[in-house]
């Protein structure tokens, strides 16, 4: 049967029952804008958040982990195997977490085509002196310019300049939780011991907030030069290797390299957050669930307002049949109702979508927790909006596809007849 012909019978009936086609395609609209709203929320919130975490994460760091030996002298004497064996005080290992020959591994590393960057690290415990309280703390000595273009150093830097951290000697960037307590202003000198017992004054160069107040009140960030003379350490004295990847999926494989080769523990990012991107993806999930369940429930008012069109257009499809149409050319006439109401309900709703987003994206969302983030996050990635008019031509082909089956098994005689 000719296809203009079908359409046009299509769009009478359409026309014909108008209050109704308009309610299902503003359903369909009402479903598709939530869904794409909600998406592009969650995920600009799990963006946000991800940001949080990764931006300030190594994909791989190279360490020493103080742990016990695995070859205890019980285990290998062959007198003690029958006996019940009580040790205790086992020891340590690694006496050290200092990486050995550091300088070969951080230029290997470098030379690998797989990374971005790496970049020395070194981790101090101290207590910060205020008054006769001691408040315990943890200084990162790291190289400021690399830290910045690998981690996004400056970002988190909410006061003052980080460069200044390298610039300036015996300086100190402290998280500005750890400032409001020690009541430390930029310009100030603050009083830090180490844990050998040796007293440093250190001047506060610009306070650092990674957004997560626990560590803002515990982490502060030195030059790698402050924190080895802090330790009385030589200048080759490196306690971490953070390496930044160009494929972060990656880290895994790469970690186990870097383990074989140079005898030392290494830890991917997959593993050191897995925890953080299961919340994340649980999120996701939660956001996918919920737009097609208000896909669905569009699905089922078309289905409601075509099998009512049918019910009430017997005699036409009866005739429609008596004329020469096929039961198929049938089924494509209610297929083309159930569609259209699908296509233009859900371009509409792909708009509304956007226009929401966009409401959303300029929200005011100030926090002292992220001074950086202005208005509340949004992404706007096109995939959300290929699902969403993907899956409401889906929903709406299987809202109309029984109905349409149905009006196309239906016989013209016993309708006339019946009449």
């Amino acid at each position: 049967m000719n296809a203009k012909l079908i359409f046009g019978i299509a769009k009478s009936l359409l026309l014909a029952r108008l209050g109704q086609t308009l309610v299902a395609a503003v359903g369909v609209t009402f479903s598709i804008a939530m869904f794409i709203t909600l998406l592009s929320f969650m995920n600009g919130l799990n963006d946000l958040l991800d940001g949080l975490i990764l931006n300030r994460t190594p994909h791989v760091r190279l360490y020493n982990e103080i742990k016990p030996s695995e070859d205890q002298p019980i285990n290998s004497a062959a007198a003690f195997k029958d006996s019940y064996n009580f040790i205790s005080s086992i020891k340590s290992g690694i006496s050290r977490q200092e990486i050995y020959n550091s300088g070969p591994i951080l230029q290997a590393v470098k030379n690998d085509p797989r990374v971005l960057g790496a970049t020395p690290k070194v981790t101090t415990q101290v207590f910060f002196n205020e008054g006769t309280i001691d408040i315990t703390g943890v200084i990162n000595g790291v190289d400021v310019e690399e830290e910045m273009r690998l981690f996004k150093f400056r970002d988190y830097v909410t006061a003052g300049n980080a460069i200044n951290a390298k610039n300036v000697a015996n300086s100190i960037i402290l998280g500005k939780g750890l400032a409001d307590i020690l009541a430390a202003d930029i310009g100030d000198v603050v009083q830090v011991t180490t844990v050998q017992g040796e007293r440093f004054p250190l001047k506060v160069v610009g306070y650092f907030q990674s957004g997560i107040q626990e560590i803002d009140k515990v982490q502060s960030y030195a030059s790698i030069v402050t924190a080895q003379k802090l330790m009385g350490k030589p200048a080759n004295y490196i306690t971490d290797i953070q390496v930044k990847l160009y494929d972060l999926a990656m880290a895994p494989a790469v970690a186990q390299e870097y383990r074989q080769k140079f005898n030392i523990d290494a830890e991917d990012i997959q593993t050191a957050n897995s925890q953080f991107e299961t919340g994340s993806n649980v999120r996701s999930i939660i956001s996918y669930a919920v737009g097609i369940t208000l896909l669905i429930v569009a699905g089922f008012g078309i289905f409601n307002i075509l099998n009512m069109m049918i019910y009430e257009k017997m005699d036409s499809i009866a005739i429609l049949k008596a004329t020469g149409f096929s039961g198929r050319d049938v089924n494509s006439v209610f297929l083309v109702i159930a569609l259209s109401i699908g296509f233009f309900g859900g371009m509409v709703g792909l708009l509304f979508g956007f226009i929401f987003s966009v409401i959303i994206d300029n929200i005011p969302f100030v926090t002292a927790a992220l001074p950086t983030v202005k208005t509340y996050p949004v992404n706007y990635s096109p995939i959300f909006y290929f699902i969403g008019g993907f899956f409401s031509l889906i929903t709406t082909y299987f809202a109309g596809f029984f109905p349409a089956r149905k009006a196309s098994r239906v016989d013209p005689v016993e309708i006339i007849r019946g009449k």
